[in-house]
């Protein structure tokens, strides 16, 4: 079946970032916030309980807000992304952001009332049926209630995070929109966006060309330095202060509350990582040995690897579609039904052409209850994994459509687990049919690739965050020092096992410049080996998992991560086990690795 490569967001609101319907629900909803307003502001807890009835009206009210505003952010923020020129999207997603800043408003002065329920009537509440299925983000928003301040002191730092903290991830947007990398092809230098150069720089297979591009590269994202590093800067300042204001010391202590992990849960998973890179180094080792190197530099790690006559599959996007859907479907159907009709109604943004910013990611319209996604397809077996990665967001996001809005609030490490899973079903798929011994051993080395990324280049970006933050409490970071602190960490993560690094990693990477997410890195390795071990259990039980695996992905807004764990794969996360029976499994692909290659050297 043929598959558009272009997404559908007409279905959403018809116009573009023009669009009439957009502007009417602009306006709609800031009706529905005053009205919003008013019901909370009149709300007396005295009076409501013990039932609570204007309580469940009012937590009604607040989805459909929810479900609104961000079925508007996904439309706008697609269209921005899909065009960096679109600077009427831009302005469009400013005014979602407005909504969204008026929504926090109210629901700050919502979660002070909350605070003021007696424990008693609290309590009772949450065994009403009405409330009993939110009762752990229920009371996480009490709990969370403690630690702010007054509600006019909340509502001014969410005014101002507007055009301070916000405008400065918008800043960076603009700023990568206007990147234009000069590379060589067919004779001539062209420019191309950060996304295309990315494209093209990730799928060279001439080692000497890849030194260049890398270089280009470089010097591209260096030009702007100062800027990047002026954003970076006051990014990370209005969160410290923003720290600060909640008394809060540990700039870590944020980031593992928005993931409701522990800390503990954190330092095992890194201690083990560590604790294992000497396989990882053998394996870039014997890379390097197949590509005719000393060492591997920056791009070498991911980089294909072509021996003998053996020809890099290329795939149409619709062969990548049918692809992912057939082997979805062996262990997962319900999740092959989803890629099916996400290719089938056109949630996905994939033609490779120029104006579209980097990366890939998928956004949910809950009014819709739709997805899409966002990446530039070339055709490689990465871009099908990547494909793959986004597809299991979407299934995620599915399988809660049913349950309270505050029941889908997931945090990014156990976001990270449908999308990991997906990747590895189709990553594994990929090996298994492989034509000739060169073909598996170039899928495999992807594999593994994807494995020392998680342990090592995300460990490095863990690192420098770290690095950064605690420099920043101190001051400025000047780009130089960024640059410095940036090619230490990747030293450190690496094991100094690379030729060559990329110290302008940290303009370069938009995670970092992210206003959503703090530490936007850890995460994904979380992710990652926690869907490992999800993985090995589906692959014991086959299509008889995938309901457990649905419940598992179903709690994942209502409990802890180390609940979620326990209860559904009977683990401790905060000790090394589980993580070591996880990387257990990347020595086993290593082990076959360095098998097969072993008449290649």
């Amino acid at each position: 079946m043929k598959y558009q490569n272009t997404w559908d967001m007409e279905s959403v609101f018809p116009g573009g970032s023009d669009s009439t319907e957009f502007y009417q629900e602009v306006e709609s909803l800031s009706e529905k916030l005053t009205d919003f307003e008013r019901l909370v502001k009149n709300w007396e807890i005295t009076e409501d309980a013990p039932e609570f009835k204007v309580f469940e009206e009012i937590l009604t009210v607040r989805e459909d807000l929810v479900k609104r505003i961000g079925e508007s952010r996904t439309f706008m923020s697609g269209l921005a992304s899909a065009d960096v020129s679109d600077t009427k999207a831009r302005i469009n997603l400013n005014k979602v952001s407005n909504l969204s800043k008026d929504l926090n408003n109210i629901f700050i002065s919502l979660q002070k009332k909350i605070a003021e329920i007696s424990d008693d009537h609290f309590n009772k509440m949450l065994d009403k049926k009405t409330f009993k299925p939110s009762s752990f983000p229920l009371t996480e928003i009490r709990n969370q209630a403690q630690k702010l301040l007054s509600t006019k002191e909340e509502e001014l730092l969410n005014n101002l995070s507007i055009d301070g903290f916000h405008a400065w991830g918008n800043m960076y947007d603009e700023l990568v929109a206007s990147i234009e990398v000069p590379l060589e092809k067919d004779g001539e230098i062209t420019s191309y966006s950060a996304g295309q150069a990315e494209n093209i720089i990730n799928a060279e297979k001439d080692f000497e060309k890849r030194q260049e591009m890398l270089a280009i590269w470089e010097k591209t994202w260096s030009e702007k330095a100062d800027l990047f590093a002026t954003t970076l800067n006051h990014l990370a300042g209005f969160r410290l202060a923003d720290y600060e204001a909640h008394n809060i010391k540990d700039f870590m202590t944020t980031p593992l509350e928005y993931n409701r992990m522990e800390s503990k849960t954190l330092d095992a998973m890194w201690d083990t990582i560590s604790e294992n890179k000497g396989k990882v180094v053998k394996y870039l080792e014997r890379k390097a040995e197949l590509l005719k190197v000393d060492k591997l530099s920056w791009l070498d790690v991911t980089a294909s690897i072509n021996l003998g006559e053996y020809e890099e599959k290329r795939y149409s996007f619709s062969e990548a579609a049918d692809f992912i859907i057939e082997n979805f479907n062996h262990s997962n159907p319900k999740m092959a039904d989803l890629a099916q009709r996400a290719f089938s109604e056109q949630w996905i943004e994939a033609e490779d052409r120029p104006g579209k910013r980097p990366g890939g990611y998928c956004a949910n319209l809950p009014e819709s209850e739709e997805s899409r996604i966002f990446m530039t397809f070339s055709g490689s077996s990465d871009n099908v994994a990547t494909l793959a990665h986004e597809l299991g967001h979407a299934f995620h996001s599915s399988v809660l459509r049913d349950l309270p809005s505050l029941n889908q609030s997931y945090a990014m490490n156990v976001a990270e687990t449908a999308s990991t899973y997906a990747e590895l079903v189709v990553a594994d798929a990929t090996i298994q049919n492989a034509s000739s011994t060169e073909e598996k051993i170039s899928l495999l080395d992807q594999k593994i690739a994807q494995s020392a990324v998680m342990m090592m280049n995300i460990h490095a970006r863990y690192l420098f965050e770290k690095s950064f933050y605690e420099e920043r409490l101190k001051g400025i970071v000047s780009a130089d020092r960024l640059s410095e602190l940036m090619l230490d960490a990747q030293k450190e993560a690496y094991e100094n096992s690379l030729e060559t690094y990329h110290p302008m990693f940290w303009a370069a990477k938009l995670h970092f410049y992210s206003t959503g997410v703090p530490f936007y890195n850890f995460p994904y390795t979380f992710g990652y080996f926690f869907s490992l071990g999800i993985y090995a259990r589906a692959l014991d039980s086959g299509v008889d998992f995938e309901e457990d695996y649905i419940a598992l992905l179903r709690d994942t807004a209502s409990m802890s991560t180390e609940d979620l764990a326990q209860k559904h794969l009977a683990v401790d996360l905060t000790e090394t086990d589980f993580w070591q029976d996880a990387i257990e499994q990347v020595h086993e692909d290593i082990d076959y690795f360095l098998e097969l290659t072993e008449d290649y050297i």
